[in-house]
């Protein structure tokens, strides 16, 4: 059910992660959010954190607010976004270093690698007992924000399906038991988030696209959509739900090398019971985008990557109105969203890039919109009337 996108042309967003301030040291260790909130320095850092985040894309006229999962501990290369919910489940032990199997990820990726060193940070959960009751609090997460700005507020989770790549499973005899226990867990959450009002929840990565290409994956791409449409079920009826689907983010890194695509996996994220379906863009110029319009069904939007979040030279507001065009001319204006291809925290980037990226989007995007005859977005960053330093008249 469309709400925060209904009636709504060339919107724009980011993914959810933002660079975290320097000052916010508070982290929460497993502990559930409330308790956080019940601590003088969490809350806060917490709650100005927020503030920050929101003021930030305010300022660069974001449509749809995130978060920046300002939630999530300050770990190496955004761990905690995993982390965070494998913490809050019971049935799940703590983290452990476990030997890695040999050849994970790619076989040149060893030690001396960047992303090996992540692989380091990836403490290994085990699965001791049956999936339980959850501690996520995403509802608290978004009440947290909704009362700092009448724009809609989106509130991103990974997925069960990247929580059960992420464990080792000592207790199901089948796997899949503990893929749809997880499932079922992630639902009653997001549902305490629709309860709480939230115009739209994002479930990030569903594994089809990462497994797909490869021959040992532990589900075939049917079990992961029946999983997933069992994570989101009865959802569309109550909100709006997106599934974003990218390479990777953890430092800045793309977790599949460039020669992985989406091709083969669009025909089972159009089987996906969502209302928007987030795909990268920036990353390869959109060569991808006449796919996603032409196999990704009508009833669906597309929000696609425009901004790099690998890189950290900002996008040029022509070379953002570049790609918009080619995205116009396979997926249809109201259809189209225009965001980033991941989020721009987990140590990323810095936030002066982080927030240009946001104003170069925006600036891109009303170049498009004078173009169509549409409304622009008033943009407070770009206004001369606000800027510190006197502006020359033109």
């Amino acid at each position: 059910m469309f709400v925060a996108t209904k009636d709504k042309v060339l919107q724009t967003t980011t993914t959810g992660a933002l660079p975290r301030p320097s000052w916010y040291t508070e982290n929460l260790r497993g502990q559930p959010l409330s308790v956080g909130f019940s601590r003088h320095a969490y809350r806060e850092q917490h709650l100005d954190c927020l503030a920050a985040n929101i003021a930030m894309q305010h300022k660069a006229g974001i449509d749809i607010l995130v978060d920046g999962d300002c939630r999530l501990d300050d770990d190496w290369a955004g761990r905690s976004w995993v982390s965070y919910p494998l913490e809050r489940l019971d049935g799940i032990g703590r983290g452990q270093l476990e030997v890695q199997p040999a050849g994970f990820l790619s076989a040149d990726r060893g030690p001396g690698d960047i992303m090996w060193e992540v692989i380091e940070t990836r403490l290994t959960p085990h699965v001791t007992g049956p999936i339980g009751a959850s501690r996520l609090e995403l509802d608290r997460a978004y009440k947290a924000m909704a009362g700092m700005t009448d724009k809609p507020c989106k509130i991103g989770s990974a997925s069960a399906q990247i929580l059960t790549m992420m464990v080792k499973n000592d207790h199901y005899q089948d796997r899949a038991e503990l893929l749809f226990a997880l499932s079922d867990v992630a639902n009653q959450e997001y549902h305490a988030m629709a309860d709480a009002g939230a115009p739209l929840i994002q479930i990030e990565e569903p594994e089809v696209h990462q497994t797909i290409h490869d021959p040992n994956a532990p589900f075939t791409p049917e079990v992961w959509v029946e999983a997933f449409n069992r994570e989101v079920r009865g959802l569309r009826q109550r909100t709006e739900v997106w599934a974003h689907a990218c390479w990777g983010s953890p430092a800045g890194q793309r977790v599949l090398h460039a020669d992985a695509t989406y091709e083969r996996s669009l025909p089972y994220y159009d089987q996906l019971d969502v209302d928007v379906v987030c795909m990268e863009g920036a990353s390869n110029n959109c060569a991808e985008v006449p796919l996603y319009g032409r196999m990704i069904s009508k009833d669906k939007k597309i929000a696609v990557g425009i901004l790099n979040h690998r890189t950290l030279q900002v996008e040029r507001p022509e070379e953002v109105a570049g790609m918009i065009r080619t995205c116009l001319k396979h997926i249809e204006p109201e259809r189209l969203i225009l965001t980033s291809d991941c989020g721009f925290g987990r140590q990323a980037m810095s936030r002066i890039q982080a927030f240009y990226k946001m104003v170069s989007l925006v600036r891109g995007a009303n170049i498009v919109r004078k173009e169509l005859g549409l409304e622009e977005v008033y943009i407070p960053a770009c206004d001369p009337r606000l800027s510190m330093v006197p502006v020359a008249d033109q």
